[in-house]
């Protein structure tokens, strides 16, 4: 069993249950219930699933979508602040296995981008996850300039997140195996990625670092379809969109227990640019991590994408 650090591990803090319910409505009562007792634990329970994955250390994060869907500001620059302090308190209690992203109110983006160097700085965090789109509003725009001004400064990665879109799409109507996880997530995420890539946002912040689960969210799969119809449309970056692809964005293998998708990105991306994350509890942590022991790597490229290179990217020691 090799020795992993897994990076989509979520919790709920206090308060939080209400936000996240709204994503299991269509989920068996009975599961749901059992989710929530696993967000909402830091101990036996939680280390138990790690240990059995041979995750030494998870850097846990809101379970969406937070204050994402919060329509008041106030309110949630308050909450996130709190939940927060909460993971830090949690994380003080273990600090040889746990570590943290924000949860970041974006509805006020100088508050976020204060919030966000809080974080970095006082509480040890290691970048933030953002749970797509606020209220229809991505990343890539303007009035989140100053947002991305500061995570640039901090060397913060900027991890996003599955969420339902701003509207259902017709095309999955009447399919109801297609909805969230399944397809409409992927689909709404990548997308979101694929604003900052086309829209010049790493031409204005080009050492912003993004961090997408899923191997990717689809994207490594279709490199050059993306460079052949930035060229047939006459989109003027800097750079092919391939090149902001490979150098601004990492994945992680969350949810994602296939060598085809994982073989895929490490050819399309490169081999320091793949991380693990088990996607604890939405996933089976040992599942992931029986799929990484298992896949046919050498064995130093399974030791970096396990733990060697997320701890190369946070700046954390690596594993022996």
């Amino acid at each position: 069993m090799v020795q992993k650090m897994a990076l989509e591990e979520h919790f709920l803090a206090p308060g939080y249950e209400d936000y996240w319910r709204a994503t299991v409505g269509n989920v068996d009562p009975k599961h749901a219930a059992n989710l929530l007792a696993q967000l909402t634990d830091f101990g036996e329970q939680r280390l138990a699933a790690m240990d059995g994955a041979g995750i030494a250390h998870a850097v846990l994060s809101i379970a969406g979508p937070g204050v994402q869907s919060e329509r008041d500001p106030p309110t949630a620059t308050r909450v996130a602040r709190a939940a927060n302090d909460f993971l830090a308190s949690e994380i003080q209690k273990r600090p040889d296995r746990y570590s943290g992203f924000a949860h970041l109110a974006v509805q006020d983006p100088r508050g976020a981008a204060a919030e966000l160097e809080r974080c970095m700085r006082e509480l040890k965090f290691c970048g933030a996850m953002i749970n797509g789109h606020t209220f229809g509003q991505y990343l890539d725009h303007p009035s989140l300039y100053a947002f991305w001004e500061r995570a640039e400064a901090l060397g913060a990665p900027i991890y996003i997140h599955p969420t339902d879109p701003v509207a259902p799409s017709p095309a999955l109507e009447g399919v109801a195996g297609l909805r969230r996880a399944t397809w409409e997530w992927g689909f709404e995420t990548g997308s979101h990625a694929l604003r900052l890539v086309f829209s010049g946002h790493f031409d204005r912040f080009p050492r912003a670092e993004v961090i997408l689960g899923h191997l990717g969210e689809t994207l490594p799969f279709l490199l050059w379809r993306f460079d052949s119809r930035a060229k047939l449309y006459g989109i003027k970056l800097a750079k092919a969109p391939s090149d902001y692809i490979k150098q601004n964005i990492v994945v992680t293998t969350s949810g994602m227990c296939s060598a085809e998708p994982l073989n895929c990105s490490l050819a399309a991306l490169g081999q320091d640019r793949v991380m693990f994350a088990a996607d604890y509890p939405f996933e089976s942590a040992q599942e992931a991590g029986e799929f990484l022991d298992h896949v046919k790597l050498a064995e130093p490229l399974r030791a970096d994408i396990a733990f060697n290179n997320a701890a190369k990217y946070f700046g954390l020691p690596t594993s022996s």
